[in-house]
């Protein structure tokens, strides 16, 4: 499965963007999808999103800018838990269900959650990167 990304480097530092490549891998062990995702690094709420939407086909969306990198991998992880109930749980592309609170919603929010928290504890060297502590040059 391969995943793309989009629009990263204009978003990122290079240390920013390892760090993420890191955690995209690590969601890939942990919540392993089949089908390759675009993931696409946007500087605007384009499409119509709060933080983040995944699109089918297999598009994910996340708003990186301004956004501390911690805050930018919650919204990739759940975008990302949202793909995994699509490819592997067996929802479908035009199921209604709310955008707040409800099973599917939940899931997301809980998964990204954990998600989250055990890559920051796994990965202490990438605290400051996760949290922009430090000057970082582009």
């Amino acid at each position: 499965m391969r995943v793309h990304l989009k629009n990263i480097k204009n978003n990122f530092s290079q240390e920013q963007v390892i760090t993420i490549k890191n955690f995209i891998e690590y969601l890939q062990r942990e919540l392993p999808l089949k089908d390759e995702i675009n993931v696409n690094f946007t500087s605007r709420r384009e499409p119509p999103m709060t933080t983040g939407l995944r699109m089918p086909p297999h598009e994910l969306f996340v708003l990186s800018k301004n956004r501390m990198v911690i805050d930018v991998l919650r919204t990739l992880s759940h975008e990302w838990a949202h793909e995994f109930q699509h490819q592997k749980l067996g929802l479908k592309n035009d199921e209604k269900t709310p955008s707040i609170g409800g099973p599917v919603e939940d899931f997301a929010n809980v998964v990204s959650g954990i998600m989250v928290k055990s890559f920051e504890k796994n990965n202490e060297e990438s605290k400051k990167v996760l949290y922009n502590e430090q000057v970082i040059q582009k």
